[in-house]
């Protein structure tokens, strides 16, 4: 089976997973409801898998999804602000073909690059509980396990995603520095994969707290993210 068909089978299974009543009535309630500016849309209301190339250079960690974002377009970081924000980004450095993502099939495409989040459904206020993370991490140590052969680089969006890529390189077998790296933005860390070094950069997530507050700007989620596209040559 090709690479491409491995992902694809992956993230249909993903697409079906009910582990967590909590998170299933959450997203399944908020897809019934809607929000007013979208009450004439299908939400996809399901858990959303990730979106890029099958065999990445580059993967971007972020969260969970938005709850009227990836939620309601059935794509990682599409419909929302913090979508806005990253993707514009990613289209300034190199990484992908347009600054916009507001639907799967708007044309959107990714170079060299994967996006994923340790949650795969959209919480409650935004905050999966200690319990919803850990159960969903089996799917991202299944992601990085057909990832690994080709990742030179990982960009890991907040703290949660940060923790949330160490802990799925670890349980990988790969090798952490120790004391374990502590996030911050522009925070930098290698590690030790069979196929060679990765390395594992921070970023403040796009969230509209960090982006209104002028905690994160375009220059600083842009310097990052060029970083990891001037690693891979992008």
């Amino acid at each position: 089976m090709s690479a491409e068909a491995e992902l694809a089978a992956l993230d249909e299974r993903i697409s079906e997973c009910r582990a967590c009543p909590r998170l299933v009535e959450w997203r399944e309630r908020v897809a019934r409801e809607k929000r007013a500016a979208f009450a004439d849309q299908t939400y996809w209301g399901r858990p959303v898998p990730g979106f890029g190339v099958a065999q990445p250079a580059v993967l971007v960690v972020g969260l969970a999804p938005a709850a009227h974002g990836a939620n309601r377009t059935g794509r990682m970081f599409t419909g929302d602000r913090s979508g806005d924000w990253l993707y514009a980004s990613m289209h300034r450095v190199g990484i992908a073909n347009q600054p916009t993502s507001v639907s799967a099939d708007d044309g959107l495409a990714l170079r060299g690059t994967r996006v994923t989040a340790p949650v795969h459904c959209a919480p409650p206020d935004n905050k999966p509980t200690t319990e919803e993370k850990q159960r969903c991490s089996s799917w991202l140590d299944a992601e990085l396990a057909l990832l690994a052969p080709s990742l030179r680089v990982v960009v890991a969006l907040g703290g949660i995603g940060w923790d949330a890529a160490l802990g799925a390189v670890r349980r990988a077998g790969w090798t952490v520095p120790r004391p374990k790296p502590r996030f911050g933005h522009g925070a930098e860390a290698v590690l030790g994969a069979p196929h060679g070094d990765v390395v594992l950069l921070g970023s403040y997530h796009p969230s509209q707290q960090n982006t209104f507050t002028g905690r994160l700007t375009e220059p600083m989620l842009d310097d990052v993210l060029g970083r990891a596209a001037a690693m891979i040559g992008a």
